[in-house]
């Protein structure tokens, strides 16, 4: 619904403001209309005029019977019914001829707006001329400015094609359309689309191959080592079926076998789906169901975690125990015909919006994310903690960041990370790149800021970053860039990162940015129109980042992937 008044209400003024309007007598019509048909203009204007010549049978009632009437919710900080007024001055002014007196309108200069904001056009002979008056608490110069050239755009619009629906009216300026959809989703960066996630691996391998690649406590793997194991367990995986798309099961603890197994699989051609061991058996039922897997890894000890359902159909590979068997296989790398195009990996939301959803993500998705990019650095030199679970999908950034880029990978010792150990494990292993839950690096700012001195980059993300927090470790941490980050695993981790100037004022809030390379981000209205600057909208994402779907759910990908 929406309120349209028709002059200027004279109730409830105050003397002065009285004595201003002596001679000048405006009629006051408030008027309720339904648009939300979403009725082309050429339906929409009888409807507003047979609404009006009803509403003139009752102009003798006065505005202040109106609001006792109504008994609107009172808030001295706006006017009770409506807060946006249109003022149509047509009312006909004849000249006014007297001997030897010239007379002329002037215009009446106000300093106070009576409403939040108010449009009055009058009728003159050379065309309708409009104004505007606006409270500066609420609205900006540029910000009128921009609705100006909206509403001009609107009229145009409704000229050209007065029988298209209101939905569809254009409200975008030339130059805005030019900004919004073009120049700042202009993100197109030249990294290796065509490329898998193993080929970039190996390319790395030839590069480096005696740097450390993985260390998990006192183990550790240099880049030729992984190689040659996942190549051996490529192989095995191949002897079992293991193909392009394949969906191959890895349910492992914190380990070097965990990345063995994830690279594993990734040369075999298959795609893997995460299952932490830490889930509830009947979110891991769920998923076993729903995936149908023929191939699972794991570790001994957590056989019992998958359940009698799944075992029987399911060829079950322990990566310690059955590792002998593994080990005969040829160390070189294996052959396939997979594309950047085919699945990496399957990873299942949260569910906290209902069931979870496996979010398919093809290899060119994650190069996306960690070759050429331009929100966080990458080279030879970084340390990268490796704190997110696997079946979480920052995972993808901390373990494909670091082994894509020749630099090293260390696991972080237990799932549950603590303020004093995290602190530690950063001293120890001397770690320039990090990525935390917002919850997490408000309590390191708390307790142990002290402890992210060695850091080079870090990333925050998954909620709203406080500006206390985000303050004190600006003042405290000198040589460390502090990234927001922000995206949906439907979109490889991240889709905006905001990169945090050193000063920050404490009466904003921290911004999500703008899109990485090669990712779009829209904001839109619900029928799918760009929203000028400053108006609200949802968030719309696209790019090479974008997953190919939800697995197993067509009608819900057919919904959110539009």
């Amino acid at each position: 619904q929406t309120d349209i008044l028709v002059g200027t209400p004279i109730a409830n003024r105050d003397r002065t403001e009285l004595e201003g309007l002596i001679g000048f007598f405006v009629n006051t019509l408030v008027m309720r209309t339904e648009i939300s048909g979403d009725y082309c203009f050429n339906e929409l204007l009888p409807r507003i005029r047979e609404m009006a010549l009803s509403a003139y049978a009752h102009q003798d009632l006065p505005f202040e019977m109106l609001v006792e009437t109504l008994q609107p919710e009172r808030d001295m900080s706006h006017t009770p019914l409506f807060q946006v007024m249109f003022a149509l001055q047509n009312a006909p002014m004849s000249e006014i001829e007297l001997t030897g007196l010239t007379v002329s309108s002037l215009p009446i200069e106000s300093s106070t707006a009576k409403f939040d904001l108010t449009l009055s056009m009058e009728n003159t002979t050379t065309g309708l001329v409009g104004g505007w008056e606006y409270n500066t608490d609420l609205f900006s110069c540029s910000t009128i400015e921009r609705m100006t050239g909206h509403f001009v755009t609107l009229l145009e619009g409704i000229v050209a094609n007065p029988s298209e629906q209101i939905s569809q009216l254009p409200l975008l300026t030339q130059f805005e359309q030019q900004q919004l959809l073009v120049e700042w989703n202009d993100t197109q960066s030249n990294y290796p689309h065509d490329k898998c996630i193993h080929q970039l691996f190996e390319e790395q391998v030839e590069l480096t191959p005696d740097a450390l690649a993985v260390v998990y406590e006192n183990q550790h793997l240099t880049y030729r080592e992984l190689n040659s194991r996942a190549n051996q367990l490529a192989h095995y995986l191949r002897s079992l079926g293991v193909s392009a798309d394949v969906l191959v099961g890895i349910c492992v603890e914190r380990s070097l076998e965990m990345v063995v197994g994830l690279l594993g699989i990734l040369k075999a051609g298959g795609a893997y789906v995460p299952l932490d061991p830490e889930y509830p058996q009947e979110r891991l039922s769920f998923m076993l169901e729903d995936t149908q897997l023929s191939v699972i890894l794991t570790q001994e000890k957590l056989v019992n975690k998958l359940g009698d359902r799944s075992l029987p159909r399911a060829s079950v590979i322990c990566l310690d125990s059955n590792w002998d068997i593994i080990d005969q296989q040829i160390q070189q790398n294996p052959t396939n015909s997979i594309t950047s195009d085919n699945l990496a990996y399957v990873m299942y939301t949260s569910g906290s919006t209902g069931q979870p959803k496996g979010v398919s993500i093809v290899h060119r998705s994650v190069a996306r994310l960690v070759t050429q990019t331009d929100y966080v650095s990458f080279s030879e030199k970084d340390v990268f903690l490796q704190v997110a679970p696997i079946a979480f999908d920052a995972a993808t950034f901390e373990i494909w960041g670091a082994l894509l880029n020749g630099g090293k990978l260390v696991i972080y010792p237990s799932n549950t990370p603590s303020i004093d150990e995290l602190g530690k494990v950063i001293e120890q292993y001397q770690v320039t790149t990090l990525w935390l839950t917002a919850g997490l690096f408000h309590l390191m700012v708390d307790e142990n800021i002290h402890a992210f001195k060695p850091l080079r980059q870090l990333l925050a993300g998954g909620d709203v970053l406080s500006v206390s927090h985000v303050q004190k470790f600006l003042q405290t941490v000198e040589n460390c860039q502090l990234i927001n980050g922000y995206g949906p695993t439907e979109n490889t981790t991240f889709t905006c990162c905001y990169q945090i100037p050193k000063s920050l004022s404490p009466d904003v809030s921290v911004p999500i940015g703008r899109a990485i390379a090669n990712t779009q981000v829209y904001i839109l209205d619900q029928n799918l129109q760009p929203v000028p600057i400053g108006v609200p909208g949802e968030l719309h994402i696209g790019g090479a980042g974008l997953a190919q779907g939800y697995f197993n759910r067509p009608e819900l990908t057919q919904q959110k992937f539009i």
